[in-house]
């Protein structure tokens, strides 16, 4: 089997990863001739650090990237408080990253293009998919440089402008509001990047100009309002904004800037025979909220095992899953766009409902059926090593968590047991309880954990 991925941003790049991992021949291919150096999806959720756990790159990105700054607001010119967007969070036995994390979107690129090249798949630069057919057995797909390609499976992972999307006819519904305009670049400010700064006019303190640390690169990210009178996104304009604000900051070595416009749209079908869509290219968002990226991301993820899998139950379930899932985003970062556009106070602030960990594919209603994350736990092996839950899950495949013991010896498939129960087949001790409570297994369960960490099913054992 062979997919072609059009588009190298973190969807494609991630959606890469999970085939190559599972000896699937991918290619991943991009019109643009060099990687993106911009900051924009800066923003890294919970349940994508989870992922990336999964996928083998979240020491990296811990390691690249920081926790949201406090920011300083200054009015006048003159300091006025600090706040943060939210309270940090304390890592818990079932979620281990509880906060959101910092990291210019370039550099995940970089991360994950570096973990992709580990199964020596690399990024075809300068090369599009200029048109494709597709039939039972497969796509026929046309590359710029010229190329005919035969492969199983083509996923459109190619932004809000999809060819592929645009190809297959397929509606992109929703609205862009050209009467705002916000200004965005990375630059480098003389402030103290352990910080993050609000500007403003004491008289409308909620507009004014936001300056983000981008760890790692010496650079801010800048946003700021435009007006009907701006015309250019150039280090002038930038100095200009700050100015009328009187932050006595000065601004050098712009690297990257664009006019962001809200645009928010979600495509009707997610997909047309073998042809998919995931990220941007099915889904655009309001940078509010930070959930574009991890969007996408979690698209990519849902999308992998099924192509691997290739069952038309699975292929069908991922438009069904995913698509309901980013209608629902895309009301969080709209709802939250629209505070900002009222002045709301408080429209800085981010709770649970960003942090896509309660993201459900399911139906039923009750505690962990079938279609919630599997939390995490802190367990030991039959060695007495700490492990995690997440230890287990890692990698391409499903596993099956059997609590209180009873499993017959399989791939993948673990006695969950309490301190001093009979130890057979494979297990591991829950020696604090907390995979127990987790799985609200006090009676005896079954769980069948899917390849990207939902549970397929569970069965109470009488």
């Amino acid at each position: 089997m062979r997919v072609l991925i059009a588009g190298a941003g973190p969807t494609g790049l991630t959606l890469a990863i999970d085939l190559a991992r599972r000896n699937i021949d991918v290619r991943i291919v991009d019109k643009a001739t060099e990687f993106f150096a911009g900051s924009r999806g800066d923003g890294i959720q919970p349940r994508t650090l989870e992922v990336f756990d999964d996928l083998g790159v979240i020491d990296a990105v811990l390691a690249a990237g920081m926790s949201p700054a406090t920011v300083r607001v200054h009015l006048d010119g003159k300091f006025a408080m600090e706040r943060r967007m939210a309270p940090r969070r304390e890592p818990l036995p079932d979620v281990p990253y509880p906060n959101a994390w910092m990291l210019g979107q370039s550099q995940t690129e970089g991360i994950l293009r570096d973990r992709l090249a580990e199964f020596g798949v690399h990024v075809e630069l300068g090369t599009a998919v200029s048109g494709f057919e597709q039939d039972a057995d497969g796509v026929t797909v046309t590359l710029s440089t010229g190329e005919v390609v035969r492969t199983s499976y083509l996923v459109g992972a190619d932004g809000g402008r999809s060819f592929v999307r645009k190809t297959l006819g397929i509606p992109f519904v929703g609205t862009t509001d050209e009467s705002i305009r916000m200004l965005l670049g990375d630059v480098a400010a003389d402030l103290d990047p352990a910080y993050g700064y609000w500007f403003a006019k004491e008289a409308d303190p909620m507009t004014g100009v936001v300056l983000s640390p981008l760890p790692g690169i010496g650079l801010f990210q800048f946003g700021a309002p435009l007006t009907e009178d701006d015309d250019s996104d150039s280090l002038e304009t930038l100095q200009a904004k700050l100015d009328d604000v009187s932050a006595g900051v000065r601004l050098s070595r712009l690297t990257w800037s664009t006019v962001w416009r809200p645009n928010i749209r979600l495509a009707e079908h997610f997909r047309a025979g073998r042809v998919f869509l995931a990220g941007d290219a099915a889904h655009v968002h309001p940078p509010t909220g930070g959930q574009g990226l991890n969007t996408g991301v979690q698209d990519a993820y849902n999308l992998g095992w099924k192509l691997a899998d290739g069952s038309p139950e699975l292929l069908d379930s991922y438009e069904t899953e995913r698509r309901a899932v980013a209608a629902h985003v895309l009301g969080v970062s709209t709802g939250l766009m629209r505070k900002y556009a009222e002045r709301d106070e408080r429209a800085h602030e981010r709770g649970a409902e960003t942090q896509q960990l309660d993201i459900s594919y399911r139906t039923e209603s009750g505690k962990l059926v079938a279609g919630d994350r599997a939390p995490d736990a802190p367990v030991k092996d039959a060695a007495g090593k700490d492990v995690r839950l997440f230890d287990l899950f890692r990698g391409p495949h499903a596993t099956t968590l059997v609590f209180g013991g009873g499993a017959p010896e399989a791939l993948n498939t673990y006695n969950v047991l309490r301190p001093g129960e009979d130890a057979r087949g494979v297990y591991v001790v829950d020696t604090e309880g907390h995979a127990f409570a987790a799985y609200d297994a006090s009676g005896g369960v079954t769980v069948h954990v899917r390849p990207d960490g939902y549970v397929s099913s569970r069965v109470v054992r009488r």
